[in-house]
């Protein structure tokens, strides 16, 4: 199975020419920060009520892209999801890198060095219960296109990608627009999907007013 981290790398590479969608640099960091939190959450070690994220279990998880993060949380104080969305997303460039050398090697994407380019070289995901992963884009656009319930990983990667106007790239104006009940439906499905939304909601809104009012004086 893909951690969020791989998935949100693969929703932001376009088909056409392999290059990444035009997603704002911090937007970017902060999905990759949502998605190792978010994977640390489904994996019992941490959780997050109104005002912190709690610490569940320290024990390492045994994956390089989430246990550094981990490690930072039990070494430090109790702190809010804000805080460690901005802690994390300050390794966004090492995640960003470590997810697309496990796509390379999981024969998922192949790198074009001469051009910087990732293609497509399987559009199979790893194997789960005897079962393939539909590719994420096609995940994301049957939940939001439909009213099929959707499945707890797909309702994270939607609270993500919405958070950090990823969904922008993927669809346009108008029909973002009919989908946006039922983008608000689906994150209401996961308390710790909102809880990390709201955070880097709360980050770009912060980095927003900050930069009006440093063109004010």
């Amino acid at each position: 199975m893909l951690r969020f981290a791989e998935e949100i790398v693969l929703l932001t590479l376009r088909d056409e020419d392999g290059k990444f969608v035009s997603v704002p640099v911090m937007s970017m960091q902060h999905a990759l920060a949502g998605a190792v939190l978010m994977d640390l959450a489904l994996e019992n070690r941490i959780d997050t009520d109104p005002e912190n994220l709690v610490l569940i279990d320290s024990t390492p998880v045994g994956d390089s892209l989430l246990d550094p993060t981990l490690e930072q949380i039990a070494a430090g104080e109790q702190r809010d999801a804000r805080y460690w969305v901005e802690q994390t997303a300050r390794e966004a460039d090492e995640i960003r890198d470590e997810a697309l050398a496990r796509l390379v090697e999981r024969g998922i994407l192949e790198q074009h060095d001469e051009r910087f380019l990732w293609v497509f070289r399987s559009r199979r995901y790893p194997m789960v219960d005897g079962k393939e992963d539909r590719e994420v884009k096609l995940r994301i656009l049957g939940v939001l296109l439909s009213d099929e319930i959707p499945d707890p990983r797909d309702i994270v990667i939607i609270c993500l990608a919405d958070a950090c106007g990823i969904l922008n790239q993927l669809l346009p104006k108008r029909e973002l627009a009919g989908v946006r009940d039922r983008i608000e439906q689906v994150r209401k499905l996961d308390l710790i999907g909102q809880a990390m939304a709201q955070a880097i909601h709360d980050i770009e809104l912060w980095l927003a007013a900050s930069r009006i009012e440093g063109r004010m004086f």
